[in-house]
Formats: C-alpha cells, sequence, structure tokens
C-alpha cells in the first residue's frame, strides 16, 4: 500500500477523485450537523444551551489529534523510507492540525467561562492540548527556517515523532492527574454516557470535520506536489539558458 500511494501519479489519480468527494461530503455533513447541533438538539439538564459549543469544540479537539497523530505517523514513513509524498503528508497535515488545534482552544475557553468562571485555566487537559498546538507551530515554523528541503525534512520528521508522546498525554490527563475536565463520554468500554439526542448529531459533525481535514489536506498534497514539478522544471529551463550562454 505504501509503495503503492509513493508514486505521485497515482496518488495524484487517486486525489483527483477523492477531494471533491470529500468537499461535497462534508458540504452536506455540515448542512445537516450544524442545524441539527446548534437548533435542534436538545439543551442540556445542568449546562443549558452553553452545551453547544461541544459540538464544535469536541470534534476540533479530536481531529486536531488525529491530524497530529497522522503527521508522526507520515514523519516515521518519510524518516525510514525516504517517501517523499510522507513527507507530503506531514507538510499537509501541520497547518490544517493547527487551525484545529486553535479552534479547540478557543471554543473550550468560550465553553470555559460560564461553565468554570474563567477563560483559561493550567488544567493538564488544556495545558497538553495547548503544547499541541505549539508543536503544530513548531514543526511549521522548523520547516520554514531550513532552506535545505533534505534537511528540513528529516528535522521536521525528528519533531513531528517525538511530539507523539503528548497525544497519550492529551488522552490520559483527566484520568491521571485531577482536572476539571470530566472523563470520556463517548469512546468508553462500556458504552457512551451522553444521550442519543446529543450524540447523534455530535458524531455527525465530527464525521464533517474528518471530511474536511481529508479535503483540505489532499488540496495541500495536491498544491505541494504541483510546486515541486514547477519547481523542477523551472530549475531546468535555468540549467538548460546556462549551458545555451556557455556554448555561446
Amino acid at each position: 500500500m505504501w509503495s503503492y500511494l509513493a508514486n505521485p501519479e497515482r496518488f495524484e489519480r487517486l486525489a483527483r477523485v477523492l477531494t471533491p468527494v470529500m468537499w461535497a461530503l462534508a458540504g452536506v455533513l455540515f448542512l445537516v450537523g450544524i442545524p441539527w447541533a446548534l437548533v435542534l438538539s436538545p439543551p442540556d439538564y445542568q449546562q443549558s444551551d452553553t452545551v453547544r459549543i461541544m459540538y464544535v469544540h469536541v470534534p476540533a479537539a479530536w481531529l486536531a489529534m488525529a491530524a497530529y497523530g497522522g503527521m508522526g505517523t507520515a514523519s516515521f514513513v518519510y524518516f525510514i523510507w525516504r517517501h517523499n509524498l510522507a513527507d507530503l503528508a506531514a507538510r499537509a497535515l501541520a497547518p490544517a492540525g493547527a487551525v484545529f488545534a486553535f479552534l479547540c482552544l478557543v471554543t473550550g475557553a468560550i465553553w470555559g467561562r460560564p461553565m468554570w468562571g474563567a477563560w483559561w485555566v493550567w488544567d493538564a487537559r488544556l495545558t497538553s492540548m495547548l503544547v499541541l498546538f505549539l508543536l503544530f507551530l513548531g514543526y511549521i515554523a522548523l520547516r520554514a527556517a531550513i532552506e535545505d528541503e533534505r534537511l528540513a525534512a528529516r528535522s521536521g520528521a525528528i519533531l513531528a515523532m517525538a511530539g507523539l508522546i503528548n497525544l497519550p498525554i492529551i488522552k490520559f490527563s483527566v484520568d491521571w492527574w485531577n482536572t476539571l475536565h470530566q472523563p470520556a463520554s463517548v469512546f468508553r468500554f462500556d458504552g457512551p454516557t451522553i444521550h442519543a439526542s446529543q450524540l447523534w448529531p455530535l458524531l455527525v459533525m465530527a464525521l464533517a470535520f474528518t471530511a474536511l481535514l481529508t479535503a483540505l489536506v489532499l488540496t495541500s498534497m495536491r498544491t505541494l506536489i504541483a510546486q515541486r514539478r514547477a519547481d523542477v522544471l523551472l530549475r531546468r529551463r535555468e540549467q538548460r539558458l546556462e549551458a545555451e550562454e556557455l556554448a555561446l
């Protein structure tokens, strides 16, 4: 599978089909999920309508973690097998993941103000999510700071892989430390603790965010591939012009 997708032409053919499908799927799911979550779903018996922030906050948190997990995995594949498409996938996931992490932090602050009485507290879950956001920014900044493309890719891969240790900290922080966040309420061995009237719109919104992330990454990867091809053609043109000047 890896070797099949490592071919840019094969990936381009697949991505050309999948990209519009993912954009369309994200649009349909948001058209269904937004009114269901923000209008039709019932208010919470404790949090009232404030709970509606959950339908953006929770999927944003899930997708930020998934994006970093994908970035770390792609970086590992590049670091071991030198698949250039894996490096492109990591590069494409970084800005998208940063946006989702930022959205998670902002909506968490908005949700925390009426629930906890503060916009921000140094809660273990909040702090580890902030670290995740900074890891995304650090990866982007590191790639931009190093001019040598191969060195930038290797350095970025090392940073991305090292940052994977933060994912289990985010996940289990509510179990390991005394935090303001409630324990897991959806992915549990004994089943979700959220009522179906709130669980289903939450899952639809999560699927919408997943389709959006996939569409963004595919679009970004196709753009990066086209940019690399353009750079190669430009270098070849410059080399040909230099050769012609020397011949004269």
